[in-house]
């Protein structure tokens, strides 16, 4: 069965697509669990990335030495086909790097655009190769990652026991009156960065904080709490 299942058949495309898609899928939720920016549509979109890249490239050793050996013995050249497509994958590497942005209130964006850049490169390839059964199934499988696991994502982060929030308020000395607020909501405060405002992003004082739930109440209760104080201006969970 493994020996079968090591052949370029539709059932081993499948289990190996799929098992990768399953394997970046239960790392990821482990880091939404701890709001990380690299969730599981991130891991998942890299590891079926990384697994169409390794198919591909035995699928071309495969005609090389099988389907395409008499073209190839026409040609009397040794080539390594396998170097077209790595070129490719790290030259999307420094497109999709450049999607990647830290912005004024310490978000990390842009990482799942970056691998569905870099999985849409490795599926280009595929394409150009004629690899049409893996084609087939790893695009159902990367449109499965950003269609619908967001849905579920957002479900297990709204009952994730850390959360960031980002609040601005009117002076430096509310920020004890928040952190009370806080507190009554059965959270602990882990780590604040303050920005004393009058920066390009806000005229106004502002603070991360990273919390830990207690009990593992909603976010939005905690949001609401925060809002309801006179000297919050704004807030927002990342």
């Amino acid at each position: 069965m493994l020996s079968y299942l090591r052949e370029l058949n539709m059932a081993s495309l499948l289990l190996r697509l799929g098992l990768a898609m399953l394997a970046g899928g239960i790392l990821g939720l482990e880091r939404v669990r701890k709001h990380r920016p690299a969730g599981s549509r991130t891991y998942m979109l890299v590891s079926v990335g990384a697994a169409l890249a390794m198919l591909l490239g035995q699928y071309e050793y495969t005609m090389v030495t099988g389907a395409w050996a008499e073209i190839a013995g026409e040609i009397g050249q040794r080539v390594d086909v396998s170097r077209f497509g790595a070129q490719v994958i790290n030259g999307i590497g420094f497109l999709g790097a450049g999607t990647i942005l830290v912005t004024g209130r310490q978000q990390v964006k842009g990482l799942t655009t970056s691998a569905g850049l870099w999985a849409s490169a490795c599926m280009g390839l595929a394409i150009g190769a004629g690899f049409y059964e893996c084609v087939l199934l790893g695009v159902l499988l990367i449109f499965l990652a950003m269609r619908v696991l967001p849905i579920l994502e957002d479900a297990l982060v709204e009952r994730a026991p850390v959360m960031n929030l980002y609040v601005e308020f009117e002076s430096l000395d509310n920020i004890g009156t928040i952190i009370s607020r806080i507190k009554t909501q059965h959270a602990q405060v882990l780590d604040v960065e303050i920005d004393h405002g009058r920066s390009e992003h806000s005229q106004n004082p502002s603070a991360v904080f990273s919390l830990q739930l207690g009990d593992r109440r909603p976010h939005t209760r905690v949001l609401i709490a925060l809002a309801g104080l006179d000297c919050v201006y704004a807030i927002e969970e990342f």
